[in-house]
């Protein structure tokens, strides 16, 4: 079975995983917004996923961004040239507003991994910023970017379902905020070193509860978008009640992560039921 774990152990370390998760809020903004499924934006977010978030990972242990000692970490890094050819080669057959909010997404990934000031290396060591960051780059990834590909005009119910995105991002990176307490260092002043770590799972609770209740602030609510967000905010608050300090290794990097790949099969499942 080594082969297998290796397998598994790439999927994860180079990303693929992070990719489909990314690819899954996409498809259920499609849902909630009745737009056909466009194969080309779909396969330039998976691929631009992947070499953006390894850049993440991996750019500060390299010399200048590039150079990597590491074996391992060069054969992710080969891996995400070559899915970084393949995005610019989909994102050639997308429009120039999609061009545009690529260009201000990816401007935010680099003050997110590059040095910004002598006092913060970059904003990923900037606490509470570096987490609502994250959450823009995935709601305009997952969001604003088939909207505008779409031309769709903004609207009452586009901007709640924004917010909602937005919220549920944040949820989903309470997980990764406390694990990662062992490692993150006092100065950065993340969210679970302010509060600890019980008032930071209640906050997930506030903000499930949030997601789940301005649903009805909608203008055109469907049952399928009732009933889905319902399971998901059960979901979110199982996935809550069972995150803690020490978790295991793949608690949050496949488990969580692996939340709205499940929720895009729950609800492609319920548009035939309801």
């Amino acid at each position: 079975m080594g082969w297998l774990s290796r397998i598994f152990g790439f999927y994860l370390d180079a990303s693929i995983h992070v990719a489909f998760a990314v690819i899954s809020l996409l498809m259920t903004t499609n849902i909630f917004l009745n737009i056909l499924p466009e194969q080309h934006l779909i396969l330039f977010v998976f691929f631009a996923t992947v070499p953006s978030y390894n850049f993440i990972k991996y750019g500060a242990k390299a010399k200048k961004y590039i150079l990597v000692n590491n074996s391992y970490h060069r054969q992710i890094q080969i891996f995400s040239l070559v899915l970084f050819a393949l995005a610019g080669y989909h994102l050639f057959f997308l429009s120039y507003e999609v061009w545009l909010m690529c260009a201000v997404l990816a401007l935010l990934v680099g003050l997110y991994a590059l040095p910004v000031s002598s006092k913060h290396k970059n904003l990923r060591n900037s606490g509470i910023i570096k987490v609502l960051l994250v959450a823009l780059v995935w709601t305009g990834t997952t969001f604003i970017i088939p909207v505008v590909a779409s031309s769709l005009s903004f609207s009452w119910d586009i901007g709640i379902l924004i917010l909602q995105q937005f919220i549920l991002i944040l949820i989903l990176l309470i997980p990764f905020e406390i694990r990662d307490l062992e490692y993150d260092e006092l100065h950065l002043q993340t969210i679970p070193q302010r509060i600890g770590v019980s008032k930071t799972k209640t906050l997930g609770v506030v903000l499930s509860f949030i997601f789940l209740m301005i649903t009805f602030f909608k203008d055109d609510l469907s049952r399928l978008e009732i009933f889905g967000k319902t399971i998901l905010f059960l979901i979110l608050n199982v996935m809550l009640l069972l995150t803690h300090r020490n978790q295991s290794k793949y608690f949050a990097s496949f488990f969580v992560e692996s939340i709205p790949i499940c929720w895009l099969g729950i609800l492609i499942i319920l548009e035939n039921y309801i």
